[in-house]
């Protein structure tokens, strides 16, 4: 049976490694190590397809200890012990290496069992993960690993690896095999930085390829259909999805139009609706705030109107309310306000409501039944200085004035009326 194009293709050196050159350019830190025959435990963190397992397999060659692989979604704690039996044994008299792949889908207990023979060094571990680890793997077992982080590859270092595929599909081939100008780059491209979708997309338009007058031909055109939608990373319960998330919000906090459509659309054309609804409402009152409160208003009833239609439709109420957001003045002082009062909350900060903003039912104890409160709308401009907040915070300020005309107006309105700075 014909081997897989990508396993065929799977560089034996680290010359042959495509991208990730911030860890394997020479002199850097994991080259070293390799080169030096480490047994060092490590943990390799990054999306599919960027060379994590193909590392794994070159740091095996160059030790002495015997390899095993696992894969953690299909694993059981019975395998680890098993392999964990054969070690000082004639199946492994120089230690284990184990690579376990997805580490991710391990629990506690399962990274646990691990830890004894990884501190007397009977155990070499390499965990690959496409979620943070700092999240999802055991602290003691971090604590005894170095953390790499892989890179998506960026389409000019994939596409020699294109071509190199296309090379061998050529040498497979009956026919002679041929290619539009520009296809090893669409493809390259296309993949999202994944080595893997990138040389699987090669195989497949050379087994659906046309013979033409007694050759192959890959066109553009079937390179797009294959391509379609794949350099989209998404996963709604990963790390891309929180990222694509953060990136939104950060591109409208900062006032560009061109990266919140961007960030919305990614969203948007993997299917997920909710988040960037949840998420535009936020960004409304954390970072417009009091500078355009209508946004939130506006805001609001895009997201309904998206509700309503639904996809596709929908990109078009969110994209408005997106757009409208950049391009608002910014204020996150309401934010800023609430944030503090809750910290002081935290802190055991409240103390006694003042007696004269209590609810006058309260006023039954036979002491001092006159509440004391004065009422705003019987004074001059609706206002009366009294006291607030409770004694043990009454100078606090939570609220600073922001420096857009909206909250500007207001705080010259109230310096006004108060007769005093704010």
């Amino acid at each position: 049976m014909q081997r897989p194009l990508a396993d065929e293709i799977r560089p034996k050196t680290l010359e042959e490694v495509v991208g990730q050159r911030h860890l394997l350019a020479p002199g850097a830190v994991l080259r070293r190590l390799i080169e030096s025959g480490t047994d060092t435990n490590m943990v390799f963190y990054g999306p599919s397809g960027t060379g994590k397992t193909t590392i794994a397999n070159i740091i095996a060659e160059k030790t002495n200890k015997t390899l095993y692989r696992l894969n953690a979604t299909t694993a059981s704690l019975q395998d680890i012990k098993d392999i964990i039996a054969d070690v000082g044994t004639l199946l492994a008299p120089g230690g284990v290496l184990l690579y376990l792949d997805e580490i991710q889908y391990f629990n506690k207990k399962q990274q646990q069992s691990l830890l004894e023979f990884m501190e007397n060094g009977k155990l070499t571990l390499i965990a690959s993960t496409t979620e943070n680890p700092y999240f999802y793997v055991y602290s003691a077992l971090l604590s005894r690993s170095t953390v790499f982080e892989f890179k998506a590859v960026p389409a000019e270092e994939t596409e020699p690896a294109v071509l190199r595929a296309l090379r061998i599909q050529g040498e497979r081939s009956a026919l002679p095999l041929s290619w539009e100008e520009g296809v090893p780059l669409q493809i390259a491209t296309a993949c999202g930085g994944d080595i893997r979708k990138a040389i699987n997309a090669v195989e497949l338009l050379c087994q659906a390829a046309r013979p033409q007058d007694g050759a192959l031909r890959i066109t553009k055109a079937d390179a797009a259909q294959v391509a379609q939608r794949s350099a989209m990373r998404y996963d709604r319960d990963g790390d891309t999805h929180y990222d694509i998330l953060s990136a939104l919000q950060k591109s409208i906090r900062g006032s560009d139009p061109d990266a919140a459509v961007h960030y919305l659309g990614r969203l948007l054309e993997a299917g997920d609706l909710l988040s960037p609804c949840r998420r535009l409402l936020v960004i409304a009152a954390e970072d417009v705030g009091l500078a355009y409160p209508m946004a939130m208003a506006v805001t609001k009833a895009c997201v309904d109107a998206a509700l309503q239609v639904g996809l596709p439709e929908a990109r078009l109420p969110l994209a408005e309310a997106a757009i409208l957001l950049a391009t608002a003045p910014k204020s996150n002082t309401a934010h800023n306000a609430i944030i503090a009062a809750m910290a002081d909350l935290k802190k055991g900060k409240s103390g006694d409501i003042p007696r004269q903003l209590q609810n006058v039912h309260a006023d039954t104890t036979g002491f001092d039944n006159r509440q004391h409160y004065l009422y705003p709308h019987d004074f001059p401009h609706r206002w009366v200085e009294q006291q607030y907040l409770p004694d043990a915070l009454k100078d606090v300020k939570y609220y600073e004035w922001g420096d857009n005309k909206t909250e500007q107006a207001a705080k010259a309105y109230w310096e006004k009326i108060k007769g005093k700075e704010l």
